[in-house]
């Protein structure tokens, strides 16, 4: 286990805006950072990062957090994972105790597997640089396909040897379970016989977006028809190739500096552009390109270049591609090479200079690359020609954005010699069909009022009405009362009171004291149990003169009590400097003593509120007569409290 001194340094040494920039491009806006959201799709920046407060926030799908949430969050790592994540970063050395047998065998299984993994790579790439093996048969592969060992030690390649259960009966050796080793697909089982899945194959080692080994391919070296030209790991709960780009650690950075991800298939035709020193290069590890993938690519930039084989099926891929990547509204061009090359061996054939060029000007966005494509064949035909320009307003079709989809009708029209209107029209026949079939209309119902607006706010408001939740009474009052607790809790005000001869004093308290003795003190409880627990922190802090911090419940290792904390203590909003237009707007610290006196009064009024309703049911059910009038009286003093707490509010009673 990590010491509490240890996870406190990490805590104060990790840096949100530091942590979130791996993995999303931010921009500046005013004193926060925004960018896209990682956890969710959306079009417009949404998420928040407060350098100030070192918290994040995504004001689209709720998500928030501080550092070591994000990393939870984002890699799917637990508590004690992510924060040896940022020790690791931040150079911070964690001095652990021993581990007993029973915390060994608690141990979580996600970073066995990782472990497993990172075992599995040392011994793949030192069995190729040490052993005679290794270097005659997997380093000399890749020697002679041109790879230099810079790149070899870079992506960690390495080598299984050709020897049965080899690297299975080490790692057994070491004390890594065959249970474990089976189910990452690092060994097979046959017949109760343990075997190594990857033997006489080179290894690529896959990585994940903050550089660990989740996964492997491995490329025979024989040409038996027999066996995969490729073995590839599992899904497991580590590796999902669908969510998986290869090179994509090692691309990240140069994607975003560029603004602009080149998009290949192969793991040589990443290792080959690298080396060449094209590094913002990705390709789709093994699998069609997938959603999971683009969204991935989006973090980084919303450009996409694909270079793929010249050959059909490369065609082919790329076309297919297309249309995913404009749907999720990305920009996407298309860059086809010479017949009988694809990335790695141009790359490797050409000087660089010519490469850069080569990518430079032949370059196409969809509209260029279909048409000249598609074109060649329908020539003269009006049938195919036809079939053409359908396919291709089906394609701009699956653009979101409206100005996007009219430029591009625009190109079109230009490019096909078609009249603009009539491409219009069958775009927005497609889009109605599309709307529709999603609205669950009949056919033969009349869609011409149907549009993207239209269609956007059915969206809206249908998702407005799945997310109407029968929220506790007062629930909104208590998480007022626990911001107030957390952004002031520990400023003070001045009060007007009563002394014991009931003379007028004015008396120095804590915001945090207010609150809570003021609760307190009615017996009144938060009901939301992650309210209470901030609101019980804060009272054994005024029983200890020593009132917790903001950072102290964002960091928090309960996660509802760090989500809540980072989500009150987040705005998306800021206030401009209106001074410097001689206008005077009040901030919520200018009227602190009036908002929080008018918190404690609306959450007692609404306290008040929900025991009267139960009193009237009560007393609904209720026959006997004397036991009516107990009744009636409790429901006379509640009417008097609160038509005193609404006095105060400024609130007239009308019922």
């Amino acid at each position: 286990m990590i010491p509490r001194e240890t996870i406190n340094q990490i805590f104060e040494t990790a840096r949100i805006e530091d942590v979130v920039s791996e993995f999303v491009t931010l921009k500046k806006r005013g004193s926060n950072l925004v960018g896209v959201c990682p956890f969710h799709k959306e079009k417009t920046p949404s998420f928040n990062v407060n350098p100030a407060r070192n918290i994040f926030k995504c004001f689209g799908c709720g998500k928030a957090g501080d550092s070591v949430r994000f990393i939870m969050e984002h890699e799917h790592y637990s508590f004690q994972e992510a924060l040896r994540y940022l020790a690791k970063k931040y150079g911070i050395k964690i001095e652990e105790h021993e581990q007993t047998p029973e915390e060994l065998a608690a141990q979580n299984e996600r970073e066995r597997m990782f472990n497993i993994n990172s075992f599995a790579q040392k011994y793949f790439y030192d069995t190729m640089m040490s052993t005679d093996e290794g270097q005659s048969v997997g380093l000399a592969y890749f020697h002679e396909r041109g790879f230099r060992d810079a790149i070899i030690n870079k992506f960690q390649l390495g080598y299984c040897p050709n020897n049965g259960n080899a690297f299975t009966e080490f790692a057994t050796k070491n004390g890594y379970d065959k249970d474990l080793l089976i189910k990452v697909g690092l060994t097979g089982s046959y017949e109760d016989r343990l075997y190594d899945r990857y033997q006489g194959r080179v290894i690529f080692p896959i990585h994940n977006l903050t550089g660990k080994v989740i996964g492997f391919g491995g490329r025979i070296l024989t040409k038996e028809k027999t066996k995969a030209k490729y073995v590839n790991s599992p899904e497991s709960e580590i590796y999902n190739k669908s969510q998986t780009l290869y090179g994509i650690f090692f691309a990240k950075n140069e994607i975003s500096r560029l603004d602009n991800c080149i998009l290949v298939e192969g793991y040589a035709d990443v290792l080959s552009m690298h080396q060449a020193g094209i590094e913002n290069v990705v390709a789709s590890s093994g699998t069609s390109l997938t959603t999971e993938q683009i969204r991935m690519i989006s973090r980084y930039t919303k450009n996409i270049t694909i270079l793929y084989d010249g050959d059909a099926a490369g065609i082919h891929a790329a076309l297919r591609g297309t249309n995913m990547i404009l749907e999720e509204g990305m920009n996407v061009r298309i860059v086809v090479l010479p017949p009988d090359d694809d990335p790695d061996t141009f790359v490797q054939n050409n000087p660089i200079e010519y490469v850069t060029k080569y990518l430079t000007d032949n370059a196409k966005d969809f509209i260029g690359f279909k048409t000249n494509l598609l074109l060649k064949d329908a020539q003269n035909d009006p049938i195919k020609r036809a079939s053409v320009i359908k396919d291709i307003v089906e394609t701009i079709a699956v653009i979101p954005d409206p100005i996007y989809r009219a430029t591009y009708i625009k190109e079109c029209s230009r490019t096909l010699e078609m009249p603009e209107q009539t491409l219009t029209n069958e775009v927005n026949k497609i889009l109605r069909a599309k709307y529709r079939k999603q609205l669950g209309i009949n056919t033969g119902q009349d869609t011409s009022y149907l549009s993207y607006q239209s269609f956007q706010s059915y969206q809206e408001t249908q998702q407005h009405q799945e997310t109407q939740d029968t929220t506790p009474i007062g629930y909104y009052q208590e998480q007022e009362l626990v911001k107030l607790l957390l952004t002031h809790g520990s400023e003070t005000l001045d009060i007007e009171g009563k002394d014991d001869d009931n003379n007028d004093i004015v008396y120095t308290t804590t915001i945090a004291s207010l609150i809570v003795d003021d609760l307190k003190n009615d017996g009144l409880l938060f009901r939301d149990p992650t309210h209470k627990k901030i609101f019980d922190a804060f009272d054994q802090g005024l029983d200890a003169d020593k009132l917790p911090t903001a950072q102290d419940f964002t960091s928090s290792e309960d996660q509802d009590v760090a989500v809540l904390a980072a989500n009150l203590l987040s705005t998306q909003y800021r206030l401009d400097d209106w001074r410097r237009h001689r206008i005077v707007v009040k901030t919520e610290d200018d009227v602190l003593k009036q908002t929080v006196i008018t918190s404690i009064l609306r959450f007692k009024d609404m306290v008040i509120e929900d025991r009267r309703s139960a009193l009237v049911k009560e007393l609904q059910s209720c026959t006997d007569p004397d036991d009516q009038l107990v009744i009636l009286h409790k429901m006379k003093k509640l009417d008097d409290i609160r038509s005193r707490i609404n006095h105060d509010l400024g609130i007239v009673i009308t019922k």
